[in-house]
């Protein structure tokens, strides 16, 4: 197949919808911090350490097209889409705060950015990362003989 023909597949296109995702979240989250100023809390922080690196991968496994990138950029999603929900339940109050791992700076239980009144930044994570979570499980089951 050559890369004319990827746009075609779609096991293809279901990597690209992982990709924009991944990608417009990771400009999301430097739209936050970097133009509204809003400083991230930790939580913040370990979700950007996983969301972050899967732009890249995730890419890479674009052009030429691999389908083993799923190997390696699920568990990033998986783990990302956990540090997510824990930020979220917190953020919630179903965790107590005293159970979030921020002492200093921004605390990880209050919402900076509310849309719509209820989408929070870790909710808008959380889909993110369970989405992409679902398509490279997909993905990965499409590969099975």
């Amino acid at each position: 197949m050559t890369e004319a023909d990827n746009s075609a597949d779609p096991d293809w296109t279901i990597l690209f919808v992982c990709w924009l995702l991944v990608a417009g979240a990771t400009l999301g989250s430097l739209f936050f911090s970097e133009i509204m100023e809003l400083p991230p809390c930790s939580l913040c922080w370990v979700q950007r350490i996983f969301m972050f690196p899967l732009a890249i991968i995730l890419l890479f496994g674009l052009f030429p097209f691999d389908p083993q990138v799923v190997r390696y950029a699920r568990p990033l999603a998986a783990i990302g889409a956990a540090v997510a929900l824990y930020h979220l339940l917190l953020q919630v109050g179903v965790i107590p705060e005293s159970a979030a791992p921020c002492r200093q700076g921004v605390s990880c239980s209050e919402a900076q950015v509310e849309i719509f009144g209820f989408v929070s930044i870790p909710m808008l994570s959380l889909l993110v990362f369970a989405s992409v979570t679902g398509l490279l499980s997909l993905l990965k089951r499409r590969q099975l003989p």
